[in-house]
């Protein structure tokens, strides 16, 4: 998404193009057909953590499994991916930037190719999970690769151009996802990457070998990184399964929960004795960036479970198909793209707490309209909220950056920003688990509760059943009919709950971002860094 890249921006793959001598600027039609691949590159990361999102309805019926489950196929791209971010660094000075890069673009491929061809969802799920494993360097390489290429005084433009890529990607997303899933067959939201990742590995690996960054030998925490794994999947299993498992109740849960607290301590410990951690649990010393980047997750989760549950609720419950789910989500990056750059220059003069401010208090309003639904809601009023999510998206991720890593030591900026993304997508990861679980629930009480107010001998419940049948219905299917529609409220009661629970967070967030350092706009975050 728009935040993933953005949030990017001092990533660690900047690290290994701290050498003595950066190779000479690209010029000319090759500087062209280079910028547009490793865009490309970054488009396809950023694509795929959206694409799906509208699909979900239709891949869970094509797979014969339900829409909570289907889930999955977002949360485990999306924990994989989290999980591997801290790697990045890593692989880029052991195997250089532009190896490190075309290898991931290449297994990315494969994986969008073998995601197309599952034959059912364990074998898709698995597919996802390498193919958000394999894209952690996509998105710091191209930005480090782009940085390269050009001349330093247009440097300034490879950022932009890096940027519009993260934004346009999200908007292309939802349509992309839901016209082929309507129209053609969902497999092929993950295929149309495959010609895409060949022509971004060819030109890349073709044009850039001979600027391959340096390299060294550098220990990695293998013990540490296996921990991570164990806690996290864990976690992330337990809250995908838990529903259908019915919690606690089950076995199989309490041993996931006993793994990913076992796990978890082991990892706090190992990682604290750790010369050369995979995470570097030394920042949460730090105040200022322990609170933004808490803030910064919360925020981040509440609103990637909006963008899943919506869609969700749209196609599962009011009769859209994922077309017209995805035009109602693609308004907010549009807004996004054309503020962007005024929010940039207006980041430059204020401090970012109030930019921060800003985009949760334009969070907040977003899910309050949202929380307002009816289930006659038209198209109009499902693009309003958008729209105002739009403003905060312009400014919500750069700001969240600047803060958290401002007063962060130059030389720990790398692994800072690896830890901050990895907190930020497993947080994303997990809200997406929750919301569909929560969702799910929430409609179960909705609906129990509208069934006992409205029994058989309710005058409304008797005059609803009167006027159907006087319009042809048999009496069994004017009851059918009102039961629906009891379904139906429930599950908008249930929809605006969620969204009226996360405008509310989004409030109580406003004034934790005041506990942090005064920071002067995005040039905080880069002034650690250099």
């Amino acid at each position: 998404m728009a935040d993933d890249a953005q949030s990017a921006k001092p990533a660690a793959g900047a690290a290994p193009l701290r050498g003595p001598v950066l190779p000479a600027a690209m010029t000319g039609s090759l500087l062209g057909i280079t910028a547009i691949a490793l865009a490309l590159g970054t488009f396809m990361q950023v694509l795929d953590s959206t694409i799906a999102n509208v699909s979900i309805p239709t891949i869970s019926g094509n797979l014969g499994v339900s829409t909570s489950q289907g889930t999955w196929v977002i949360t485990s791209f999306a924990v994989s991916n989290g999980v591997s971010v801290p790697l990045t660094g890593w692989l880029m000075m052991r195997y250089g930037v532009v190896k490190t890069f075309v290898g991931s673009v290449v297994l990315f491929t494969i994986a969008s190719f073998l995601c197309g061809v599952s034959w059912n969802l364990p074998s898709l799920i698995i597919c996802r999970v390498l193919q958000g494993a394999v894209s952690g360097p996509m998105i710091p390489g191209s930005q480090a690769l782009l940085i390269m290429i050009f001349p330093a005084a247009q440097r300034g433009t490879a950022l932009a151009i890096w940027s519009m890529t993260t934004l346009v990607a999200p908007i292309c997303g939802p349509i992309l996802g839901g016209y082929i899933s309507d129209n053609i067959s969902w497999p092929w939201i993950f295929l149309i990457n495959v010609p895409v990742g060949i022509v971004c590995a060819v030109v890349c690996w073709r044009n850039m070998l001979s600027r391959e960054t340096p390299t060294r030998v550098v220990p990695i925490d293998r013990t540490g990184f296996f921990l991570l794994l164990t806690w996290v999947g864990a976690l992330q299993v337990m809250l995908d399964t838990g529903k259908d498992a019915d919690w606690f109740n089950s076995p199989a849960i309490i041993v996931e929960v006993i793994i990913a607290i076992i796990g978890f301590i082991a990892w706090l410990i190992w990682e604290l004795n750790e010369q050369n951690p995979i995470v570097d649990l030394s920042l949460m010393k730090s105040s200022n960036f322990v609170i933004a980047t808490v803030v910064s997750c919360l925020g981040y989760a509440m609103f990637f479970g909006a963008n899943l549950l919506q869609p969700l609720w749209l196609q599962t419950r009011m009769g859209y198909i994922a077309t017209w789910a995805g035009l109602v989500a693609a308004p907010s990056g549009v807004v996004a793209v054309f503020l962007t750059p005024f929010a940039a220059r207006l980041m430059n003069r204020l401090d970012a707490r109030w930019t921060a401010s800003l985009s949760l208090l334009a969070f907040a309003a977003s899910f309050y309209l949202r929380s307002r639904y009816t289930t006659d809601v038209g198209f109009a009023a499902l693009v309003v909220p958008m729209l105002v999510q739009g403003v905060a998206m312009s400014t919500f991720f750069v700001s969240m950056v600047t803060l958290t890593l401002n007063g962060v030591p130059g030389q720990q900026v790398p692994q800072a920003s690896g830890l901050y993304n990895f907190a930020r997508i497993t947080a994303g990861s997990f809200a997406a688990s929750l919301v569909s679980t929560v969702w799910e629930q929430t409609a179960t009480l909705h609906q129990s509760r509208l069934s006992e107010a409205m029994g058989a001998q309710d005058p409304a419940f008797v005059a609803a059943i009167g006027r159907l049948q006087s319009l042809g219905m048999t009496a069994q299917q004017a009851v059918g009919a009102v039961a629906n529609q009891v379904v139906s409220q429930a599950y908008l009661l249930a929809t605006d709950d969620i969204f009226r629970i996360a405008s509310g967070l989004m409030i109580v967030l406003i004034p934790c971002v005041w506990l942090t350092k005064k920071a002067l706009g995005a040039g905080a975050g880069h002034a650690a860094a250099d």
